[in-house]
């Protein structure tokens, strides 16, 4: 699996689907349309300054609400490559996987790295390096079956290469 890099959007506890991608967007399954409408409540900035590879970095239980796989898509749609997060929710977490977006849990980086900070997520290891402040982290690693459904676009595309 690749390594991630990019700058950071931060954000705090308890961010919700709803926020994520907002119900008035969800007649859409298309992820084009969902990232144009990616985090639009809770950051109007977002869809305008993200740039291929940004890296969300967000509190406790990151992905509530809702079991709905149009809050990851629209994540990964946007271009994040990665969701580092002090806990996400379950279905959250699922659903990211399912889809084929990188997450991380790293309490310690979630609560430190700040708001466009430029970092490096190494998944094979789970090494979070703050290229800013020069810190680095210890994440929990994904197993390697994870990491190729991840690696495949999802769980989808996985099953379809076996």
């Amino acid at each position: 699996m690749e390594a991630a890099k990019g700058h950071v959007f931060k954000y705090g506890d308890n961010v919700d689907t709803d926020v994520i991608i907002p119900a008035r967007y969800l007649n859409s399954s298309d992820p084009k349309e969902l990232a144009a409408h990616c985090m639009e409540d809770i950051d109007t900035e977002f869809v305008k300054k993200i740039a291929e590879g940004d890296i969300i970095v967000a509190g406790k239980n990151f992905g509530c609400g809702s079991s709905r796989e149009h809050a990851p898509l629209a994540i990964k749609a946007s271009g994040v490559s990665c969701v580092i997060a002090e806990t996400f929710a379950r279905i959250f977490y699922r659903n990211a996987i399912n889809i084929g977006l990188a997450i991380i849990e790293c309490p310690e980086a979630a609560r430190e790295i700040a708001a466009g900070s430029e970092v490096e997520v190494d998944f094979d290891s789970g090494r979070i390096t703050d290229r800013t402040s020069g810190k680095n982290y210890q994440g929990q690693a994904f197993p390697p079956f994870m990491q190729r459904i991840i690696d495949c676009g999802g769980l989808v595309p996985y099953i379809n290469r076996k």
